[in-house]
Formats: structure tokens, sequence, C-alpha cells
């Protein structure tokens, strides 16, 4: 599993990397967390709005940081994707 946490590295996407690499742990996965700062690739995921955690190359959340939880379920079953209500605005957008 290949998990990328998108932002700048401000005090919202450490913490979800922080979550990310909790949750991984907490759950046993293999999986490698990676943080991508580089505005190109964080464009070529269609992301606006930072912090956001993609999954296998899925947007599952972005604008936001979700709480611990949630984190787990977005990594374990695969949440919901942020076309699909994931999105910082609680689905209005989308």
């Amino acid at each position: 599993m290949q998990i990328k946490i998108l932002g700048s590295g401000c005090a919202k996407c450490s913490e979800l990397e922080r979550l990310a690499n909790e949750a991984v742990s907490t759950l046993g996965l293999d999986a490698t967390v990676e943080h991508v700062d580089d505005i190109g690739q964080i464009m070529s995921f269609g992301v606006m709005t930072t912090p956001a955690l993609v999954v296998d190359g899925e947007v599952r959340v972005a604008g936001r940081v979700p709480s611990a939880p949630e984190m787990l379920e977005l990594i374990k079953r695969g949440g919901t994707p942020a076309a699909q209500g994931g999105c910082s605005c609680g689905g209005n957008c989308c």
C-alpha cells in the first residue's frame, strides 16, 4: 500500500502524516507513507486544497485533517473518496 500526504509541510500536513503513520502502525499494514510537497505532483492529483491523503493513487481526503478513527477507516476500508463528500466542504461542491 502506498500512502501519500500532499502538502507544503504546514502544521496540518504534519498532523495528517502523523495520523497516517499511526494508523498504519495500529493496523499492522505493510505500507509506505510519503510526504509530497512538490506543487506539480500535488496538482497532478487534482487537489486544490491541502493537506490531502492519497491511498494507492486515490484521493481520500482533501482540505482537512480527519479524526484518528476516521483515518483508520480511510486506510483500512478505503473510506470516502474526496469526490464523494470527503473534502472540506462536506460534500457540497462535489
